[in-house]
């Protein structure tokens, strides 16, 4: 990804998760927001923005963070949203025996007593592999990931959703369910 899709996919991030008012934008309940009025409002605040652009953002992203709608018309986040306006509706799913967490080791004693809670975003969120942990865990400081018994909490009664991207999605893991790794 080039330094302008870079720049303009942490934007998008930002206003389609977490702060849509900083632009003068409103989500709907499902976090999409109308792409024309997205240009408007880009625009006004000083960010350029067309469809080739956006298309080509979402299209090429290895994240797969944005989804547009069937109707070309609407752009979202697929998951990660802080903004409490948006409360997307995922199915509920049986998650594999284990999936993983990357965070940083400065963290881990917080965790290692609190468990692992969404704070500030509506999901604690984790990866189906262990090279996408280290690599989240790497934007924090040192990594350390976390392999966590996801099948036994969910027999447990703890609920799993999946994001459209793959991200595996739950409201929080407590500790008993981690199994460190080296």
């Amino acid at each position: 990804m080039d330094k302008q899709h870079a720049e303009v996919s942490k934007f998008l991030s930002y206003v389609l998760r977490h702060q849509p008012e900083a632009i003068g934008l409103t989500l709907d309940h499902e976090g999409w927001a109308d792409i024309g009025l997205l240009i408007i409002c880009a625009t006004k605040d000083g960010k350029h923005l067309d469809q080739h652009l956006i298309k080509s953002i979402v299209d090429n992203s290895d994240k797969k963070r944005f989804a547009i709608s069937e109707d070309g018309l609407r752009i979202r986040a697929v998951q990660g949203h802080s903004s409490q306006q948006v409360g997307i509706e995922y199915q509920e799913k049986i998650p594999p025996e284990f999936l993983y967490h990357g965070t940083a080791t400065r963290f881990l004693s917080s965790i290692n007593e609190q468990g692992l809670n969404a704070k500030s975003r509506q999901y604690v969120h984790l990866s189906a592999d262990e090279d996408t942990a280290i690599q989240v865990g790497l934007r924090h400081g040192k990594p350390v990931v976390l392999k966590i018994k996801a099948l036994n909490m969910y027999e447990q009664g703890l609920k799993f959703y999946q994001a459209d991207n793959g991200v595996w999605l739950t409201k929080f893991v407590p500790p008993s369910f981690f199994i460190q790794m080296e």
